[in-house]
């Protein structure tokens, strides 16, 4: 039998040469010699990381993976109240205010020190873990192929996921006409070290090993069983697919993977069936708040798969739940106001049962206390907002590849598909038939409701600002406050603006300068973001 020394040198094929990274850092030597001993690599080390403590990491450094993406959009609005001793680097206000107000250098504090951009690396490290076993799971023979294609299939959709990540952090997002010119990211798929500086590869370049990994995982795992809604499947395969494809364009592609998803056992849960809880007086986050009902978790009949260690609790509804702690009762974020009244639109008007069900609302100050917060727990068995799919994302995904087809009759039936289970059944009515642009919209403003909180919706706007036939030309206002210690008083400060796309570096973050650094001028920066000034808009 076969007896595998696995060396995973974090980083090194990304950060420097190796000579000198072996100087500096260390690396971990796994050994296995069978299929079981690559089960418990790809589950320890391939898959993202789950913690025991989700609600409150936002305190601790590297935890979380790249929970600035939801502060960047629009779907949040900054929230300060409460007392509060000192601002440290733990405070969200702090660790995410130049992801916040899109500023020149995002990895960095109030007192303009150097934040550590952990995602980049611990991206490469688990792509490091999987590469190995892509390479190495057919070397032992005398498992069963079943086995040996199904870990195969699992390594080969968590690199397609890891880079899809890394393209739409630092790089452009995907447009046809210059996907083949424009920075993605380097890409390294082999398993053995290399002596060399590493260069960016093109973002079509790293699409298409996306792709070609997610298409070669659904082959190896069709027909699988499935193992736990924490570890991939042929479902969750072509669920990811389909929402690749739509960033693409290609929407054939799109709606054939999102047909296969809808040939499996996933329900569509009807919200009416649900009643909302409201807590004792006792609860720790007031008196009488109106909480959301657990609709969203691991067990849900919706839930395609999940993983990693981020609760919509320990991203963006946390950060406006106060505690006992007085660092934890000051400067948060809530769900915007935009986002507030996008359950109120069209003639859905006080009938959308996301609107609570989706909502934390502090009934003391209901305006200012408003939490995206999509389950209730922080316990490792339930989902991640750092990745889920789940099925309404699909038919989402379905009913936009339609559109874009002009099939616009079957894409008004998918949308109503899904919203007949989130508006009060009583006040239902179907929307009038809509084409074109209009169509587009609608389907655009129903992704953005059903799936808040979740991910989306900063690549979502990335990727419809490029739109070769309906570009979006949104801008987007943070408005920042201040709170003095000294007399404890929160202050408005001005408003930031993230401009349309064709003017906007702030749509990409900045590779990590020490990459950069570490291979001698061979990694190509972004462009250089500006100087943001705020301005006054009351």
């Amino acid at each position: 039998m076969k007896r595998i020394l696995f060396v995973v040198v974090v980083g090194c094929f990304l950060f420097s040469s190796c000579g000198d990274f072996l100087e500096e850092y260390s690396k971990d030597l796994v050994y296995a010699s069978s299929c079981e001993d690559l089960d418990e690599i790809i589950i320890g080390n391939g898959y993202m990381k789950r913690n025991a403590n989700q609600e409150y990491a936002y305190y601790r450094e590297n935890e979380l993976y790249y929970p600035y993406l939801h502060v960047m959009d629009d779907d949040v609005e900054e929230f300060l109240s409460g007392a509060v001793k000192m601002l440290t680097n733990a405070n969200p206000a702090v660790r995410y205010r130049n992801f916040y107000t899109w500023g020149e250098r995002p990895f960095s504090d109030m007192t303009g020190a150097e934040l550590v951009d952990s995602d980049w690396k611990r991206l490469y490290e688990h792509i490091g873990y999987v590469n190995v076993i892509i390479s190495y799971v057919k070397e032992f023979e005398s498992d069963p192929e079943e086995i040996r294609h199904r870990i195969a299939g699992e390594a080969l959709f968590l690199r397609g996921w890891y880079y899809y990540m890394l393209v739409n952090l630092y790089a452009k997002p995907y447009s046809k006409e210059t996907a083949g010119k424009d920075l993605g990211v380097p890409l390294k798929t082999t398993e053995y070290i290399e002596d060399i500086y590493f260069k960016r590869n093109t973002v079509e370049e790293t699409y298409s090993l996306i792709t070609s990994d997610l298409e070669a995982s659904a082959r190896l795992l069709k027909g699988k069983a499935h193992q736990s809604v924490f570890q991939a499947n042929y479902h969750a395969v072509q669920a990811f697919l389909s929402r690749v494809y739509l960033y693409l364009g290609e929407y054939e592609a799109a709606l054939q993977a999102a047909d296969s998803v809808l040939q499996g056992d996933y329900v569509l849960l009807d919200y009416n069936e649900f009643a909302q809880t409201v807590a004792s007086p006792a609860d720790m986050y007031g008196i009488h708040d109106i909480v959301p009902v657990d609709v969203i978790n691991q067990a849900s009949v919706e839930t395609i798969f999940t993983q990693g260690a981020g609760t919509f609790a320990g991203n963006i509804s946390a950060f406006g739940i106060a505690s006992g702690s007085e660092l934890a009762r000051v400067n948060r974020y809530k769900a915007s106001e935009d986002l507030v009244q996008m359950y109120s639109k069209e003639q859905d008007r006080g009938t959308d049962l996301r609107s609570t069900f989706f909502m934390y609302v502090n009934q003391t100050d209901p305006t200012s206390k408003r939490y995206i917060q999509k389950q209730t727990t922080s316990s490792l068995t339930t989902a991640s907002s750092e990745f889920l799919l789940r099925l309404p994302e699909v038919l989402l995904n379905k009913a936009e590849a339609l559109a874009m087809l002009g099939r616009d009759v079957e894409a008004m039936a998918v949308l109503e598909e899904l919203r007949v289970k989130r508006i009060v059944a009583a006040e239902y009515k179907e929307l009038d038939a809509r084409s074109g642009k209009k169509l587009i919209e609608l389907i655009r403003d129903e992704r953005r409701r059903e799936l808040c909180g979740e991910g989306h919706r900063w690549f979502d706007l990335r990727r419809y600002a490029v739109h070769p036939k309906y570009p979006s030309t949104k801008e987007i206002v943070h408005d920042h406050y201040f709170y003095d210690n000294s007399i404890r008083q929160v202050t408005y400060v001005g408003s930031y603006r993230l401009n349309m796309y064709e003017s906007e570096p702030a749509y990409v973050i900045p590779i990590p300068q020490h990459v950069i650094e570490f291979n001698k001028g061979n990694m190509v920066d972004n462009e250089t973001r500006p100087d943001r000034e705020a301005f006054i808009r009351f």
